[in-house]
């Protein structure tokens, strides 16, 4: 009888790994030789998680990756979380890479979208964070793993630092089952400030020639909210919030939710709302968070990620952020998005696209951008069991079997920059599916999901309707003058508003001209900065006086 090996995959990594041992200094490689390590440790088809989550990028392997010579490396299989860089796209151009399964591509959205109708890039799936995550354990196991951290000793320990986001998820998935772990960092030290990943996980370390692309994605300039943004978030406040009593919440990026968080401190406060909504929240650190954190309105946040120039402010409020013994952000892209799918009972966001049945996507024509985390937090979970005052206030049924559901709340102005309507009769969607051949159109958030729409024009409380062509009637209400929003009757829309499924602006007790810029809390940078007590550092192109 043949006896069957059992460590075939250990065998390979061995062999890889000896193949590189002259250029190698224990874990240490020089990164003078990276293009040459990376020609001798891939192989064609191998399947290779590249990080470069919405944030943090692995540049300087992402640009050795791009360098290796197609007739020794090809055939690729990339796995990233956001195809952010042009190198991302160059090797598919290059034919080193041939497909691709990612979450987001918001950078290179108009460069995917071509070089799929060019029959360049060949998709996967579009996933979601915590989804592409997941698959790395089950059907996508990397065989080799490029990522990025802050700091290595010389035995390989890794120090990720605030920004440690995707990076245990993939190591995890690439050491435990015998691929091949390459890490770039910032430097090489003697001694870390703490250990996030032991060297035992690591296979090759290589001090980068600059230190790893971070991008500020989540600030945003005071100066920018409009009173379309006031508007908005002091309706949402008022009829969202307030009315629901949400402690627990997850903010997506935009405008309308910065504006929330500069109103907390002002608007909210005036209404009696602190230490009653908004208390704990998974978000990253949200410069326009600091005067709500200042105030005393917030009690904890645990991050995706860090964000440029947080990191003295979040070292210096522990009591507030999840912080190491050495003082730093400790972030977990993956955690977070657990507790963002599971732990919250609200996530409020914003969308490109809304149809009729409030079904929304960023996949828009010509632009195929993914969609990142927004479905694990916009969904309701159906393994939730433990309750709370918001997610109970969702029951509209008498069934004793009943159950509370979490609030999916839409934020968007009814028009985008140009004119372009934000609600529309069909998603483009349905014709990217076609177009990239995907198996399902990449809807962002299920109209099922969705239980608040909230735009300029007021407030639609779609887990409220009764039927379809209500929940229909009640975005048309809040829909403006877009084709969807023509299409609505004033009669029935004041038989919606009589019942609380639509809310208006004065059903709330808000007057338009309230919405001034005179209500926020900060109007600028500089005030985030005071605000901080100079703890905040922006990046230098926010650094407007």
């Amino acid at each position: 009888m043949s006896r069957t090996s059992w460590t075939t995959k250990r065998d390979e990594k061995t062999r890889r790994l000896k193949s590189v041992a002259h250029l190698m200094n224990g874990a240490i490689l020089k990164n003078r030789d990276i293009v040459e390590a990376l020609e001798l440790l891939l192989q064609p088809g191998d399947r290779v998680v590249l990080e470069g989550d919405n944030q943090k990028q692995a540049s300087f392997l992402s640009e050795a990756l791009s360098a290796v010579s197609p007739s020794r490396v090809n055939k690729l299989h990339m796995i990233m979380s956001s195809i952010s860089r042009p190198e991302h796209l160059d090797v598919f151009e290059k034919g080193i890479a041939e497909k691709i399964d990612f979450s987001f591509a918001g950078p290179q959205s108009l460069r995917v979208s071509q070089m799929i109708e060019d029959g360049t890039l060949k998709i996967g799936e579009i996933h979601t964070y915590l989804e592409l995550y997941g698959r790395l354990f089950i059907d996508l196991i990397p065989n080799v793993a490029l990522v990025a951290a802050d700091k290595a000793d010389r035995s390989g320990n890794l120090y990720t630092g605030p920004n440690t986001e995707e990076t245990p998820a993939i190591i995890e998935a690439t050491a435990f089952k015998d691929g091949i772990v390459i890490v770039q960092v910032n430097e090489i030290v003697d001694e870390l400030p703490r250990i996030d990943i032991p060297g035992s996980w690591v296979d090759v370390v290589v001090e980068a020639d600059k230190p790893y692309q971070l991008e500020a994605l989540f600030t945003r300039d005071p100066k920018m909210i409009t009173e379309l943004h006031i508007l908005i978030g002091m309706m949402t406040i008022r009829g969202v919030y307030e009315k629901h009593q949400v402690k627990s919440l997850n903010h997506g990026i935009g405008f309308n939710t910065a504006a929330i968080e500069l109103l907390l401190p002002t608007y909210a406060e005036k209404l009696g709302l602190r230490g009653k909504i908004a208390t704990n929240w998974v978000l990253n650190p949200h410069p326009t968070l600091i005067p709500a954190i200042e105030s005393g309105w917030v009690e904890t946040i645990h991050c995706f990620g860090g964000e440029v120039g947080m990191e003295q402010y979040v070292a210096a409020r522990p009591d507030v952020f999840f912080t190491g013994r050495d003082g730093s952000l400790r972030s977990n892209r993956a955690f977070a998005q657990v507790a963002g799918q599971y732990a919250v009972d609200m996530f409020v966001g914003s969308t490109l696209q809304i149809d009729k049945n409030a079904n929304s996507s960023t996949v828009v024509s010509g632009r195929l951008a993914g969609f990142g985390g927004a479905p694990n937090m916009g969904h309701d979970p159906k393994g939730r069991r433990h309750s709370s005052q918001a997610w109970l206030d969702m029951i509209t049924s008498d069934d004793p079997l009943a159950k509370g559901r979490k609030l999916v709340v839409q934020t968007v102005e009814t028009f985008q920059n140009g004119n372009t309507p934000v609600f529309v009769d069909s998603l483009d969607a349905l014709e990217v599916a076609k177009q990239a051949n995907l198996a399902t159109a990449p809807v962002m958030i299920y109209g099922d999901d969705v239980t608040h729409v909230v735009t300029e024009e007021g407030i639609a409380y779609v887990y409220k309707a009764e039927g379809e062509e209500e929940r229909r009637q009640a975005l048309s209400a809040v829909a403006g003058v877009t084709p969807i929003g023509r299409a609505s009757n004033a009669k029935i829309i004041q038989s919606l508003r009589e019942r609380g499924v639509v809310a208006y602006p004065e059903d709330l007790g808000i007057q338009r001209t309230e919405a001034r810029r005179s209500l926020l809390a900060a109007k600028n940078v500089k005030d985030l900065v005071e605000w901080s007590e100079g703890l905040y550092n922006p990046p230098a192109k926010f650094k407007n006086w």
